[in-house]
């Protein structure tokens, strides 16, 4: 460590080198980060936060309940066969590597190299981005029934400048640190999700009780009731009529998603080998209970002829509040609620993949501008690009009468990328256990290699079937040939699995080194995290 002369004239700076990086250690950033590990997030705050990333709104929920009583069968392949996988697989993986930040870019890159590492964040970021305006748009719907104007839901001007305006707010938010993420998610998914959510099923259980008619009592359509002497009885089990019939698998899979993003928190918590499997087990329970119960509800309320992807929440709020006890601003106060859980649901997903693309950015895969973080230690570059390409997919509302077809296409587009990072996160963890067995592990899979082997086996078998499905567009898909849809969404895939491999193979020495007033990033393959944070703290130390 050496010292050097400050040009401005202000106390000696120190310097020191880590990752082959030379770091100021007495810059301002790099104190700050330095010292920032002061507050700890509970077990609870992440796995509500994770929670909050899977079930990022109630947008899901009239998705799933479209497809009346055969919901069950999808969500059961959805929880037993992916989510309990990558929630365990996620959970070993995290405490394993708790020092260490970066999530699957981590976990892949120690298991098959940084090249794949890099390729699985990227992945796992790019499909974020695109998710955005959807996602945001049911906000928007919220929004309009929350100031009473239910036609604005409806309005592209109006859903197009909410999701710009709103991200943007969000990022400006998320500059702020990490601490104002997690209390805004977590208790914007218990105000604006979980609380509307459980009055959402006691209004369903209330129109049970006083005897009005189900909503899957009223359909005829073959795929979810069989139809017998005029009597409609529900399917339980989806009408197969080819892998087409199961296309809606791969939008179910993408509802459950998520529960590994949040692992880049474990850094956060005070004792990360054992909270942050508690924390996994806290977000899947509330996902699937939430999903569970609130899809049935949607599903019991609203006829099927009547259920709406933007609106179909609203519509079995109301049915209730507002035509049954003339209450209209109780349903405007739920979907303002509603309206700030969705926000809430988009912030939790807003910061972690880019920090773990920050991990390789600053081990020299992305270009230095990238690696620019603030004094909260916030990667602000990152933010920015990510805002900007969001507000030009969002544009297309502003310019476009009707894009729904085009979002389902951009969306199973988006299933296909996030499919592929799952399959290498499942892969890594096999190859892990036995390329690094005695790497501890405060949470493991029982049943030694074996278990791992089902387990993760079972995560990659249903995403690769997933994989498969989503090639094969559904019945009620009018985007133009069978043929023509294919072809776009394997370009898109290939397109973007490219990408990443394109940068890694263009990547300039010079990106490694970074700017001086950061400290390299602690998901370095080549140097442990404690080592440059040690080094920063001594740094600290002697200059004070």
């Amino acid at each position: 460590m050496t010292r050097i002369s400050n040009p401005r004239g202000a106390a000696a700076a120190q310097t020191g080198s880590a990752g082959g990086h030379n770091v100021d250690l007495g810059h301002p950033n790099v104190r700050a980060q330095a010292k920032r590990k002061t507050a700890y997030m509970s077990v609870s705050t992440v796995g509500m936060l994770t929670a909050a990333a899977v079930v990022t709104s109630l947008r899901g929920l009239p998705v799933m309940g479209e497809e009346e009583l055969t919901m069950f069968f999808y969500i059961g392949f959805a929880t037993i066969l992916f989510l309990i996988p990558g929630a365990l697989v996620s959970a070993e993986l995290g405490s394993a590597f708790s020092t260490r930040g970066g999530g699957v870019y981590t976990w892949v890159g120690e298991a098959f190299g940084q090249r794949w590492g890099f390729v699985a964040i990227w992945l796992q970021w790019i499909q974020n981005v695109v998710w955005y305006p959807t996602g945001l748009s049911f906000a928007a719907a919220a929004i309009a029934y929350g100031i009473g104007d239910n036609h604005l839901a409806n309005s592209n001007l109006f859903v197009g400048a909410f999701c710009i305006i709103a991200y943007w707010l969000a990022t400006l938010l998320a500059l702020r640190g990490t601490s104002v993420i997690a209390k805004v998610a977590k208790y914007g998914f218990i105000i604006g999700t979980a609380v509307p959510g459980a009055i959402l099923i006691g209004l369903f259980i209330y129109w049970i009780a006083t005897g009005h008619a189900l909503g899957w009592s009223t359909t005829t359509n073959a795929a979810v009731a069989h139809v017998v002497g005029g009597h409609t009885t529900p399917r339980f089990w989806p009408q197969l009529t080819g892998l087409g019939s199961l296309a809606f698998l791969g939008n179910i899979l993408l509802l459950f998603a998520g529960v590994e993003a949040q692992a880049v928190h474990v850094r956060d918590m005070r004792n990360p080998r054992r909270g942050f499997p508690a924390a996994m087990l806290i977000a899947a329970v509330v996902s699937v209970a939430l999903f569970t119960l609130g899809a049935l509800s949607v599903a019991g309320i609203v006829p099927y002829a009547k259920i709406q992807l933007q609106t179909g929440v609203f519509s079995a709020l109301g049915a209730v509040l507002s035509n049954q006890w003339n209450i209209g601003w109780a349903l405007q106060i739920l979907a303002l609620m509603i309206c700030f859980g969705a926000l809430a649901g988009a912030l939790a997903w807003l910061t972690s993949p880019s920090r773990g693309l920050l991990s390789t950015a600053h081990d020299g895969v992305l270009p230095p501008f990238m690696q620019k973080t603030n004094r909260k230690g916030v990667q602000q570059n990152i933010l920015i690009i990510q805002a900007i390409i969001v507000t030009v997919i969002s544009a297309l509302y502003l310019v476009l009468p009707n894009v729904s077809g085009a979002f389902f296409l951009i969306s199973s587009m988006t299933i296909t990328l996030y499919i592929v990072m799952y399959l290498l996160m499942y892969a890594a963890a096999i190859r892990l256990r036995h390329t690094q067995p005695n790497l501890p592990r405060a949470f493991s899979i029982p049943g030694g290699k074996a278990g791992m082997w089902i387990v993760s086996g079972i995560g990659f078998l249903a995403v690769a079937f997933a994989l498969v499905v989503c090639f094969f567009p559904p019945a009620q898909l009018t985007i133009g040939t069978p043929a023509l849809y294919i072809t776009l969404v394997a370009a898109g895939l290939v397109i973007f699995v490219a990408a990443p491999l394109v940068i890694y193979q263009f990547r300039r020495p010079s990106w490694k080194h970074g700017a001086p007033d950061q400290l390299p990033h602690e998901a370095s393959f080549h140097e442990p995290a404690i080592q440059a944070t040690q080094a920063a703290e001594t740094g600290t130390r002697d200059g004070a």
